[in-house]
């Protein structure tokens, strides 16, 4: 019986589950903002963060070293 019933109501309870109630869904993005949104902006912050955190912990060589600040 339940097997009778199941082509029937798959069509429904997906659409439901894609659906929250009184939504609806706006125009779908363009192949550029989908690439912009999802490749190039996470790439641009990765790699800021990436640049920010290499020069705050680059080796300073103007400043002298002392002996008690360093181990041999």
């Amino acid at each position: 019986m339940i097997m009778h019933l199941l082509p029937r109501a798959l069509p429904t309870l997906l659409h439901m589950t894609a659906q929250e109630d009184g939504s609806h869904p706006g125009k779908g993005l363009t192949a550029l903002q989908t690439i912009t949104y999802f490749i190039i902006t996470p790439l641009a912050l990765f790699l800021t963060i990436t640049i920010v955190v290499v020069i705050a912990s680059a080796d300073r060589s103007k400043v002298s070293k002392s002996d008690l600040t360093r181990i041999d």
